[in-house]
């Protein structure tokens, strides 16, 4: 009797051995644990924090929500509110903390002084996880924003346009740009995308893959009695393969659907509420699992008319302890915190498997260049940690640091959570944050 040594299954990702096919014989093809799909987002403000209106005066699972973080309390169990974590190496040389801080928002490195070509930082913490959480997706990460400008000239007493307009960066000289347009940022995710087209070839390709199945099933067991005891149990072991790539192949794919294309030439919140909207649907459709995402640059001037404050808020940022300052600082800040939560909430209601959503595989950075606008210190930021990072997160807690605990070692803590094996980060990273990461 003829029959084919090898039958190739186009597109499913195995190869059909008759009978000889020894990968089919891997215990790991047929008993591993699915893939935990990962994801982290990069979330920036700019200016500081009211941080009398931010930090909880309680540690511990039982934390008060402040006015500020009022907006987290129904996310509280999945998140953390972290005091006490500087990041120094933000500091500025002599004015310019707003772009200092941010260049260094996600690299913990002292960026070097400079308006011109010979800007210097280091690689960004996103960057360092995008090979490993995204690889083969179409995207390795997006950067995205609600302000633009070029990365060029000075944008803050002396510091590079480069450190106040990015948060991501593949390298000491390489800012990457973000995208700050909702409308192209969706073309660039699904131009040509058509989400029906694709649920029928879908269904197309199971129909295939199932044939390619049937067809190595009949020829293998045709082949029994010609067979040896040995080769029996080989053949066994093959059909066992076979059978468990059905059912692989029978589970339904998720369709992308990527709803409406934003509108054009929106106002600065409801841009805001476009960007989050992407950002939720990048991670829903796999297309990426690494986002960051500035609302504002550097020094932010943006009016915020949809709390009723007219102002500059950089302008409101240095607000001499003026009271109706600080009020109008906390009407920003809590509608800053309200899109994060707008966010996790978007997250939380995507379910990744049964009762786990793609909040509890993600690991959510949200917090700001410096801790107070009119200080611009870069000590005690105000910081929360989002999401379960597929299980490796503890989080439902505020804790607080002592006095001088990098920041960047809190973002160890993230990358080994995230499957990276740093032990150093950035100019100050020395230790994994203790207390981050489940036991």
């Amino acid at each position: 009797m003829r029959f084919s040594r090898r039958l190739f299954l186009s597109g499913a990702g195995a190869a059909i051995a008759l009978p000889f096919f020894e990968s089919l014989r891997s215990r790991k093809a047929r008993g591993a644990d699915p893939v935990v799909a990962k994801r982290f987002l990069g979330y920036y403000i700019p200016c500081g924090i009211v941080m009398s209106d931010w930090t909880p005066s309680a540690e511990g699972a039982a934390w008060a929500a402040t006015p500020i973080l009022t907006p987290l309390v129904p996310h509280r169990q999945k998140l953390s509110v972290l005091t006490g974590l500087d990041n120094r190496p933000g500091r500025s040389d002599g004015g310019g903390d707003h772009a200092a801080g941010t260049g260094s928002f996600l690299t913990c490195k002292h960026v070097r002084k400079t308006a011109g070509a010979d800007i210097l930082n280091g690689i960004s913490l996103d960057q360092v996880v995008a090979p490993v959480l995204s690889a083969g997706l179409p995207f390795p990460s997006l950067e995205l924003g609600t302000d633009g400008g070029a990365a060029v000239g000075d944008c803050d007493t002396g510091y590079s346009c480069a450190y106040a307009r990015s948060i991501a960066w593949a390298g000491p000289t390489t800012p990457l740009p973000k995208q700050t347009n909702p409308r192209a940022v969706f073309d660039r995710l699904f131009a040509g995308y058509d989400p029906d087209a694709t649920a029928a070839e879908i269904v197309k390709r199971q129909l295939y893959r199932t044939s390619v199945l049937d067809h190595a099933v009949d020829e293998a067991t045709s082949l029994r009695g010609k067979l040896g005891k040995t080769d029996q149990a080989k053949l066994d072991e093959y059909l066992t393969s076979v059978r468990e790539l059905e059912a692989r192949v029978a589970t339904p794919t998720r369709v992308c659907r990527p709803g409406a294309r934003p509108e054009d030439n929106l106002s600065f919140a409801a841009r805001a509420r476009a960007m989050a909207d992407l950002m939720v649907i990048a991670f829903e459709c796999d297309l990426t699992r690494v986002i960051t995402f500035m609302l504002g640059n550097a020094g932010s001037g943006n009016t915020h008319p949809q709390v009723g404050v007219t102002e500059a808020h950089h302008e409101l940022s240095h607000h001499m302890m003026a009271t109706s300052n600080l009020a109008k600082l906390t009407l920003i800040d809590t509608w800053e915190v309200g899109e994060l939560a707008y966010l996790l909430g978007r997250l939380d209601a995507i379910e990744d498997a049964p009762g786990v959503t793609v909040l509890d595989n993600s690991m959510v950075f949200f917090s700001s260049e410096i801790e107070d606008g009119d200080a611009h210190r870069h000590t005690n930021l105000p910081v929360v940690i989002a999401g379960g990072g597929g299980g490796t997160l503890s989080v439902g807690v505020h804790r607080r640091y002592p006095n001088a605990t990098p920041l960047a070692n809190l973002f160890i803590a993230m990358l080994n959570g995230l499957g990276v094996p740093a032990t150093t980060f950035g100019d100050d990273g020395t230790a994994r944050l203790p207390d981050i990461l489940t036991p």
